[in-house]
């Protein structure tokens, strides 16, 4: 895998809405957030767009990242927010451009769909962690802070990732794995399935986080991706935040827990359940890409490498 250069104060950061747009107020905050990193901080195009549920239309987000990408006097990328809209500016976007130029890029939820074809495209590690309007605009706490800088800021091995103490990782399947750790939100890697950007889990570790979906959904999802052969090459699974995903109590319903047992534990790989990385507050930041051991029992996950040089 191809590594980034880390970030150092004074470097110049990249802000872009490849998903959906963010508040005014949000996107002014989130600059001055980072400014107050010690960064200096260009906001794209797409920062300031809305076309209806998008942060500008498809080919400007696109050109966003090609811009940001090319740009030598960038030196990192984080996305303003999630929502829905990455998957549609693939397509359209410069892979030679990013390839020939790596750099940090970071966001979660639907940037996911960026994160597996950057990863797999371009072989580049790729940062699973805070988004600008998300979370920098409010400020960062200070365990959400810690992992954010140890990730892009400190170019050797993150080591174990920990939990807040008062957070216990649980043990679902004993066991260690070892792999790159790739994924991301389930919704958006369910997604890729019969596209040329489909995940490829051969060997790997698989992260897995989801917001707001029943557990018949979760179901689903996984169902597809086990259809898809995907949990069984796997080396190991790391599920990490399932923010809101309860049954409504208006039916039955299995719960989340129960359809990780009768979906993943059947597959006997090293699992862990509630890693502290997705929708969450506080929340990891995890490089996609680096190779890591997981040892389920006692519920770590150790980053051998460095993600960035």
């Amino acid at each position: 895998m191809i590594k980034p250069k880390a970030l150092k104060a004074g470097d110049t950061i990249a802000v872009v809405a490849p998903s959906s747009p963010a508040d005014p107020e949000k996107v002014k905050n989130a600059k001055l957030q980072l400014e107050a990193l010690g960064f200096n901080v260009i906001m794209g195009k797409s920062c300031h767009q809305v076309h209806g549920y998008l942060a500008g239309e498809d080919e400007l987000r696109a050109n966003d990242i090609n811009i940001m990408f090319n740009d030598k006097k960038i030196n990192g990328i984080i996305c303003l927010r999630g929502g829905y809209g990455a998957a549609k500016t693939l397509n359209k976007i410069d892979f030679n451009i990013i390839k020939a130029n790596p750099k940090i890029f970071m966001g979660y939820s639907d940037i996911t769909a960026l994160h597996l074809a950057i990863n797999q495209i371009c072989s580049l590690v790729t940062f699973h962690g805070p988004m600008a309007a998300s979370d920098i605009a409010g400020g960062l706490d200070d365990y959400s802070k810690e992992y954010f800088i140890k990730a892009i800021m400190e170019p050797q091995p993150m080591g174990v990732l920990k939990n807040p103490i008062e957070v216990k990782t649980q043990c679902l399947v004993a066991g260690k794995a070892t792999g790159e750790i790739v994924g991301g939100n389930l919704a958006l890697v369910s997604s890729t399935m019969g596209t040329p950007y489909e995940i490829n889990t051969k060997g790997k570790l698989l992260f897995l986080e989801e917001i707001g979906e029943e557990p018949y959904s979760v179901d689903r999802m996984l169902t597809q991706l086990a259809l898809a052969g995907k949990l069984n090459d796997a080396e190991g699974i790391i599920l990490g935040d399932w923010k809101d995903c309860e049954p409504s109590k208006a039916k039955e319903s299995l719960s989340l827990m129960e359809v990780f047992q009768e979906i993943i534990v059947p597959y006997n790989k090293p699992t862990i359940f509630d890693l502290k990385a997705g929708h969450c507050t506080p929340k990891l930041t995890i490089p996609f890409g680096v190779k890591a051991t997981l040892n389920a029992e006692e519920g770590t996950l150790f980053l051998e490498e460095a993600a960035t040089i």
